[in-house]
């Protein structure tokens, strides 16, 4: 019976936790995907491109909101089963305050390591995915970038203006600019134009303009009534290089501990590392990425046993509504207080020690003193 009782507890909270997880981080992604409407908009990327690089996106969502939901889930679980009467089952079938504790914080560590797993390997590669996607993407809907009277520079080494644009998405005194690299480039002014689809391309096609041709030594001009501009070789204008929070976490790993000449037999350091930000200066934003990946998910047991805190009184005490919301605020402030620890991460491993193992000491700290409080009640009893 107690078996059926914990799978029970955990059931709920579990399908709480994930219904409530899906569901908030779907909202923001929503949101979200709202705000990436200028990748196709303004940028003139294609419908496949803006929803692969949404969905890419979402993996880093429900990280982030992971912790809120994983406390919100257990602490309306539980209180929900005191105020339906349902604990009372528990203690009648043996089941001790101290025994249901233990139980859940085995499930944190279990969650705690989803998250660590989570973070530090999907969360990377996903993001790591979009870039590459972002970086390799073509501009397929030219007509919708182009603004009048603005000169638009989106596409990597290439400007466009435009003086206007009538209603059937003809093109007036045009100006396009195309940098061809080592200091050569080439000029385009043109008195109409329009978009063209021929054959599985898409061209501008220019009237009655001329076309320059620079370098450090030449130029030449030539003029035209009618020319074709291919649209098929331009990229965006896209950083190119990925972030720390795209690379991996091994290439973080070895470039730790290459910058502080520290062997490990597991990691292959006869191969150079492929990382552009691998630097001493940037020692301190690598500490704190891993930091994120690592470490914050620590926190997760402690807001679960600040969830449990709900099962040291019952519905029947006076002070149990204000009981509940310190524990709310409690909880609250530690994922706040996770999030800022970051500030502190230092660019060497000793100074981020006691950031390490606060989370650590906090819940040994909390887990006793609970612990306490649970036997003094039973002794009272």
């Amino acid at each position: 019976m107690k078996k059926i009782l914990f799978r029970k507890i955990l059931y709920d909270c579990l399908i709480f936790f994930f219904f409530s997880l899906v569901c908030s981080s779907l909202i923001v992604w929503v949101f979200q995907a709202v705000n990436f409407l200028d990748i196709m908009i303004e940028d003139g990327r294609d419908y496949a491109v803006y929803i692969n690089y949404t969905l890419l996106n979402f993996p880093k969502i429900i990280s982030k909101i992971l912790p809120f939901a994983l406390f919100f889930s257990f602490s309306y679980v539980i209180t929900k089963y005191e105020l339906n009467n349902e604990m009372i089952i528990f203690w009648n079938f043996g089941i001790s305050k101290v025994q249901l504790m233990n139980f859940f914080l085995k499930i944190s560590v279990l969650l705690m390591i989803f998250q660590i797993l989570f973070t530090s390997l999907l969360v990377p590669r996903s993001q790591e995915l979009s870039r590459s996607l972002m970086k390799n993407s073509n501009i397929d809907f030219f007509e919708s970038f182009i603004k009048p009277k603005k000169f638009n520079d989106s596409i990597r080494d290439f400007t466009i203006f435009v003086d206007n644009k009538t209603e059937d998405g003809s093109l007036e005194n045009i100006y396009l600019k195309k940098d061809m690299g080592n200091d050569s480039f080439q000029i385009t002014i043109s008195k109409n134009g329009k978009f063209v689809q021929k054959g599985n391309r898409k061209v501008l096609e220019l009237y009655n303009g001329q076309t320059i041709n620079g370098s450090k030594n030449s130029m030449s001009n030539f003029n035209f009534t009618k020319s074709d501009f291919s649209l098929s070789n331009l990229k965006a204008d896209v950083v190119t290089l990925n972030k720390l929070q795209e690379t991996s976490t091994y290439l973080l790993i070895r470039c730790i501990t290459e910058l502080n000449n520290v062997k490990f037999k597991y990691l292959n350091t006869k191969e150079k590392i492929n990382m552009h930000n691998c630097e001493l200066s940037g020692l301190e934003n690598i500490y704190k990425e891993l930091y994120k990946r690592f470490i914050i998910p620590f926190y997760i047991p402690i807001l679960i046993l600040i969830a449990l805190l709900l099962i040291l009184y019952s519905k029947e005490n006076v002070n149990y509504l204000k009981y509940r919301i310190l524990i709310f605020f409690m909880g609250f402030i530690t994922i706040i207080f996770s999030e800022t620890t970051l500030k502190f991460i230092q660019s060497t491993f000793i100074g981020n020690l006691q950031m390490i193992m606060i989370p650590i000491m906090s819940f040994v700290i909390l887990y006793f003193l609970t612990l306490r409080r649970l036997k003094r009640i039973l002794i009272v009893k």
